[in-house]
């Protein structure tokens, strides 16, 4: 890759020089000649080969990062980041999704309770009365990395205590006999908030896409209301058309 990235400093003309860097390692990232979780050499060693200051190099690595392309990680070394692809065409939990890709999934539960709904709650699971929910926020990751914070609402007459959920809602449902069927997802675009950066390791204000999504079980039976908040730079998303 130095050769390679020597080159593009040859030819570069007026274009300052940590563009001309950012630009030929997203390309070689693109192209596959750097891999997803490959790390890159030490700031020092690139530095000396391309004839740059670490200045330089630092500024192009910065930008690569902020676009989604490298992960930098304090007292380790640059590497090409990872990033899932996510169908929005299927009905499938986080877990089972991981697993479909090969990745671990896992779960670091921050705080669960049995409370009142709020207006909104109610509405979205057609609770009425003294019903009760369950709340379940949990940080998702994949093999051991935070991707996503998932804040999960479900009414309490279905699933009466928190603890009966594992690593997988929807595996704690389907043994309830309430497996979702059915569903329906809202996007859109976040920031993240102080919250989301404690438990994502983002920086704040960092974009985020928030899915909100309401399912259903057979007959029609109301069963969940989860907001995930996904990193952008973690997650492309794809979506099947049909004409």
């Amino acid at each position: 890759m130095a050769g390679r990235l020597k080159q593009c400093l040859v030819e570069r003309g007026l274009q300052p020089i940590w563009i001309s860097i950012r630009d030929e390692i997203a390309a070689a990232i693109a192209e596959g000649l750097i891999r997803p979780g490959m790390p890159m050499p030490s700031e020092r060693l690139l530095a000396n080969e391309l004839g740059v200051s670490r200045m330089t190099l630092r500024r192009a690595l910065g930008a690569l990062s902020e676009d989604g392309l490298v992960a930098r990680q304090q007292g380790a070394r640059t590497a090409v980041a990872r990033r899932l692809e996510k169908s929005v065409s299927r009905l499938v939990g986080f877990s089972e999704d991981m697993r479909a890709r090969g990745r671990t999934p896992g779960a670091v539960l921050i705080a669960s309770t049995v409370a009142r709904p709020t207006k909104a709650e109610m509405a979205a699971l057609g609770l009425e009365g003294d019903a009760s929910v369950v709340r379940i926020e949990r940080v998702r990751l994949a093999d051991l990395e935070p991707v996503a914070i998932e804040r999960a609402v479900l009414p309490a007459a279905i699933l009466p205590d928190p603890s009966m959920v594992g690593e997988s809602l929807y595996a704690a449902l389907d043994a309830l006999g309430m497996r979702p069927v059915r569903g329906s997802e809202r996007f859109r675009a976040v920031v993240a908030l102080p919250r989301d950066v404690r438990h994502l390791c983002c920086a704040p204000g960092a974009p985020l896409l928030s899915i909100e999504r309401r399912c259903f079980a057979a007959a029609g039976v109301p069963v969940e209301f989860t907001e995930t908040r996904y990193l952008g730079e973690a997650y492309d998303f794809t979506v099947d058309l049909i004409r």
